[in-house]
């Protein structure tokens, strides 16, 4: 058992080196938490799920398990879907509302990417065994996506005016 638990280390770390930049944590940080965000947070419990985007005739919702959440568009939609399919319950969407189209897709390339990696490097293994290293990758994701962390509620905004003390 031992043995498999440093084996599926190894392929995350593997994985991750074979993305470098396109590594979903890295997309995160590097070009989500460096822009002005608000934090949004899921009530969903820290494990794997089928996230769906639904239309309905109020707008469109994001439906992970049983729970609904309202999206204001698909782009947000489509940028939450990505963490919910991982379990993150906190994460920072940007205020910019016109960025979240392109980390969408980004984030989602990433996402399959690196399914398909794991695949790939688990196609000789049992069943049993192919669950195991799946769930650990996306523990290793999430894991390192909360330490990044969700940031502050709301965007600081900063109102600096030049006058002139008399």
């Amino acid at each position: 058992m031992c043995y498999l638990v440093k084996y599926i280390m190894e392929t995350a770390v593997e994985i991750r080196e074979k993305l470098k930049e396109e590594w979903l944590p890295f997309i995160y940080r590097e070009k989500v938490r460096t822009q002005r965000t608000r934090a949004y947070h899921l009530d969903i419990p820290k494990t794997e799920h089928r996230a769906e985007i639904q239309y309905t005739l109020l707008g469109i919702e994001l439906k992970v398990g049983n729970k609904r959440f309202s999206c204001p568009d698909l782009s947000t939609a489509r940028y939450l879907q990505v963490f919910a399919r991982i379990g993150c319950s906190d994460v920072a969407i940007p205020y910019d509302i016109t960025k979240i189209s392109t980390l969408a897709d980004e984030l989602d390339i990433s996402w399959h990417k690196t399914l398909l990696f794991l695949e790939e490097m688990s196609k000789s293994k049992v069943a049993s065994a192919q669950g195991r290293m799946r769930s650990a990758l996306i523990k290793e994701i999430r894991r390192e996506i909360e330490e990044i962390g969700a940031g502050s509620l709301m965007p600081e905004f900063r109102q600096t005016t030049k006058q002139r003390e008399v």
